[in-house]
């Protein structure tokens, strides 16, 4: 690399941080540690009205769950108004900008105009200075905005790092509004918003951007940006522009359509690791490889074997991913987060050895951390058995065996193997199967019927506990 890789990943404050850009932020970052550069939060909320302090928030908590750190940021791009009018002024001064006075009504009437004549609508350069033209006085009252002088002919080309060559005609784009007046009831003083292609370019410039992975939904935006980075002289950046994912349903995945935040994930159970590894293989692959860490992915990514066709979202898939790393992932870790999990539930615990041992129980059971606090649960809130698997199960028949197991669980000694002991001569006293007793023990004790060894379920139990819940047989 002639330069040192700097890339980005530039939220919108204005919702919570989705799967997509949470994915292009991984590809960022990512293709930033793989070649040794720096990666850079940017939050660009220059969309005043919509912009909220609790999307901030939700955008950070986001990244820092993830793992997804940061070199430099976030900036703010309302906090570099100054900046952008610096530039739109010696834009203006270079003849590559100009102060454009038209009304509402009048783009509105010049738009409807257009389409009477089967033209394609656009701006038709009336405010556009040329030699020889002469343009008529500003009307009084009216705000200007500011446009770009969209080269008017040629086509701009680049080399996409995902779809490849891309070319778009001058022709079909036209001079678009690079900053706004401030609004009428601004404060006196105030400065006019840059509009979003013109903002982002005068920030990755200013930041040395030189990699974008971004939705393809912007590759419209990109002849501007890269006309307006010729426009001030600046180095281009490469860009790549990754499909859009889809959801289960074969629909776009949108903030207005089915996606729920980064953050909504985590409450649900999922780990970090986890996520990031489904979403990496959400448009990007290493051979056949579907389980990987962070690590290895920062090894990996280089830029290529990114995919052109769109992703569809699994939630079988991250359940089954998002297992395997609670399988992998540290009993006292897991207690930790269980405890959490149960915390919202109102079930107030403390982290100790039971616990940590309840985990790694029944971890292997679970494909979220949310089914995991629900088998901690059974230890800690007693269960009210459904009144039909109890006729089912607790029968009058196992009811003898089921009294003398509570007379031998209230003198053997409370260990996996000590409780073992106890069923096994329980069951060669009253010449039953294991099934038999083990089914209508675990209903009463914990709610359901399936579990793991019921020995190793009990053990893990206070003996006052599971003999208070065989009280009644």
């Amino acid at each position: 690399m002639s330069s040192p890789i700097r890339t980005r990943i530039a939220p919108s404050p204005t919702g919570f941080l989705h799967l997509g850009t949470a994915r292009t932020a991984l590809y960022s970052w990512a293709y930033a540690r793989h070649f040794g550069g720096q990666f850079i939060l940017r939050i660009e909320d220059t969309d005043v009205a919509r912009s909220t302090q609790e999307s901030v928030d939700q955008i950070l908590q986001s990244m820092h769950w993830l793992g997804l750190t940061y070199d430099e940021g976030p900036v703010f791009q309302m906090q570099r108004l100054q900046r952008y009018h610096e530039v739109v002024e010696q834009m203006i001064a270079a003849g590559t900008a100009y102060r454009c006075w038209c009304t509402p009504a009048e783009l509105e009437a010049m738009r409807e105009q257009q389409k009477a004549r089967g033209e394609k609508t656009r701006y038709d350069g009336r405010w556009r200075p040329a030699p020889g033209k002469v343009l008529p006085a500003p009307p009084v009252g009216v705000k200007p905005v500011v446009r770009f002088a969209n080269p008017p002919h040629g086509v701009v080309s680049w080399d996409d790092l995902v779809k490849g060559p891309i070319s778009i005609s001058n022709e079909e784009i036209d001079d678009l509004i690079i900053l706004r007046p401030p609004p009428d009831d601004a404060p006196a003083g105030s400065l006019g918003i840059p509009t979003y292609n013109f903002a982002v370019v005068v920030d990755d410039w200013d930041m040395r951007i030189t990699h974008v992975f971004r939705g393809d939904e912007h590759i419209n935006n990109t002849p501007w940006q890269i006309n307006l980075y010729r426009a001030l002289g600046a180095a281009i950046p490469q860009f790549g522009h990754c499909p859009i994912i889809l959801g289960d349903d074969g629909l776009k995945l949108s903030k207005r359509r089915g996606a729920v935040s980064v953050t909504a994930y985590e409450e649900a159970g999922y780990l970090p690791e986890a996520m990031l590894n489904y979403l990496a293989r959400l448009g990007w692959s290493h051979g056949d490889d579907e389980l990987f860490s962070a690590d290895q992915m920062v090894q990996w990514f280089d830029g290529s074997h990114l995919a052109k066709s769109p992703a569809q979202w699994d939630p079988a898939k991250l359940a089954w991913v998002n297992a395997h790393y609670i399988k992998q992932a540290d009993d006292q870790r897991l207690a930790n987060l269980v405890q959490q999990q149960l915390r919202t539930r109102g079930v107030l615990i403390e982290r100790d050895a039971k616990l940590v041992s309840q985990c790694a129980l029944f971890k292997d059971r679970c494909a979220t951390t949310v089914e995991l606090a629900d088998w901690v649960e059974i230890y800690h809130r007693a269960p009210t058995p459904n009144a039909d698997e109890r006729a089912t199960h607790v029968t009058e028949a196992v009811l003898p065996a089921l009294r003398a197991l509570r007379e031998r669980l209230g003198d053997c000694e409370w260990t996996k193997e000590g409780i073992a002991g106890a069923l096994k001569q329980t069951l060669a006293d009253h010449g039953i199967k294991m099934p038999a007793l083990a089914m209508p023990l675990r209903l009463l004790v914990c709610g359901r019927v399936q579990t793991p060894s019921v020995d190793a379920v009990l053990a893990l139990f206070t003996r006052e506990e599971a003999l208070r819940r065989l009280r009644d047989v």
